[in-house]
């Protein structure tokens, strides 16, 4: 049987989580606007933003740790823009200097989940800050704003504000609204909500609605998600 557990990060929008692997069954990572860094089994990989669910088949006894991102943390500590690992998984040291990345692999082999949170926290302290535009995008529509009031105050064009956000976030507001929508969808269906009250209370235009959503972005029926 598997085995998830998370706790907050030494760093503010970062999520510490662990997993491992008892049986080896298949699952599905639903698109949540984050970026991870991921220790895998002794290996090192930047998860980039998904679009729709990403299948994952792990042997038995397979072992994770995981810095995970809220959407618009992980470029600036990452140093790298989210576009280029959209629906990736990008071995480290594709992405950073090869003695950096091996320094990091060594110390995550003697203690995963310590070595990502202190990785971090250390990272925090020199990276350039956050663009601070993509961060309010984000938090306004994971409060559930429509898109047009989550944009309305930034000011800017059409493009300008796409190719921010497709910096921070991996995609434009608009599919990003679409994900974290879906994710507020399934928070409430799972704890027990009627499925039309929560097709209403997060911005469906009805149930058969939010059903095709949850079949494009997760690639699964509604039910198929909701199954113990």
């Amino acid at each position: 049987m598997s085995a998830y557990r998370e706790r907050a990060a030494l760093v503010p929008g970062a999520t510490l989580w662990t997993r491992t692997d008892g049986g080896g069954s298949p699952y599905r990572v639903l698109p949540d606007g984050c970026m991870d860094l991921v220790w895998h089994d002794g290996s090192l990989f930047v998860a980039g933003p998904d679009t729709a669910a990403y299948a994952v088949a792990d042997r038995p006894g397979s072992s994770y740790a995981g810095l995970r991102f809220a959407p618009g943390v992980g470029p600036a500590l990452l140093g790298l823009p989210a576009r280029e690992v959209r629906d990736q998984r990008v071995p480290l040291d594709d992405l950073w200097p090869a003695e950096q990345a091996r320094r990091l692999a060594t110390r995550a082999d003697a203690g995963p989940a310590a070595a990502l949170d202190a990785w971090a926290a250390s990272r925090a302290r020199t990276a350039a800050p956050a663009d601070p535009l993509p961060a309010a995008v984000a938090a306004a529509l994971s409060a559930g704003a429509p898109l047009a009031a989550a944009t309305a105050p930034c000011g800017l064009g059409e493009r300008q504000l796409r190719r921010r956000c497709e910096a921070a976030f991996g995609y434009g507001p608009r599919t990003l609204a679409r994900i974290l929508r879906l994710q507020r969808a399934l928070a409430l269906a799972r704890a027990g909500t009627p499925l039309a009250r929560v097709a209403a209370d997060t911005g469906y235009a009805d149930q058969p609605h939010l059903s095709r959503e949850v079949r494009a972005l997760a690639g699964v029926t509604l039910g198929d998600l909701l199954r113990p």
